[in-house]
C-alpha cells in the first residue's frame, strides 16, 4: 500500500506475515501496540476487520490501514485527517486525490510545526535569561 504517508513496507516483518490472516494479538504485537488501540481504531471505523466464529481477523489490507494510521498518528495527524487519506484510497485506484490530500496535510503540519518551533526557541530564550539572572543573585 503506498501513497499514504509514505508508507510502502514494515522492517522485520516477512512478506507471508504480511500476507497472512492475524489475530489482534498477533497484529498487535507486530505493530508494538496494544489489542486495545488496534480496537480503539476499530471502534473509530478505521479499520474493519473480519470474523471468524467470534474473532477478528486482520487481512493484509488491515494491517496496512493500521500502517497508515500510526504513521499519521505519529506524524502529529488528527483521526478525521487520516480517516480521509484512508477515505481517499478506498475510491481513487490510482490514489491521486489521496496524495493531494496527502501533500496538503503534511504542508499544512509542517507550517504547524514551525509555528510551534518559533514559539518553543522564543520560549527557551526567555528561559535562559530568567536561568542567567537568577544563577547571577544567588552566585550559582
Amino acid at each position: 500500500m503506498d501513497g499514504g504517508f509514505g508508507v510502502m513496507a514494515v522492517g522485520g516483518a516477512t512478506t507471508a506475515a504480511r500476507e497472512r490472516l492475524l489475530t489482534v494479538t498477533e497484529l498487535a504485537a507486530e505493530l508494538g501496540v496494544t489489542p486495545r488501540a488496534i480496537r480503539f481504531y476499530e471502534d473509530k471505523g478505521l479499520i474493519d476487520p473480519a470474523r471468524v466464529g467470534a474473532t477478528r481477523v486482520y487481512t493484509p489490507r488491515e494491517r496496512a490501514r493500521m500502517l497508515l494510521i500510526l504513521r499519521g498518528k505519529r506524524l502529529g495527524f488528527s483521526l478525521a485527517e487520516i480517516r480521509e487519506f484512508l477515505d481517499l484510497y478506498a475510491v481513487d485506484p490510482r490514489h491521486l486525490e489521496q496524495k493531494r490530500a496527502l501533500l496538503a496535510g503534511v504542508r499544512k503540519r509542517i507550517g504547524e510545526l514551525e509555528d510551534m518551533r518559533v514559539s518553543l526557541d522564543s520560549t527557551l530564550v526567555e528561559l535562559r535569561a530568567i536561568e542567567a539572572q537568577v544563577a547571577a543573585e544567588i552566585g550559582s
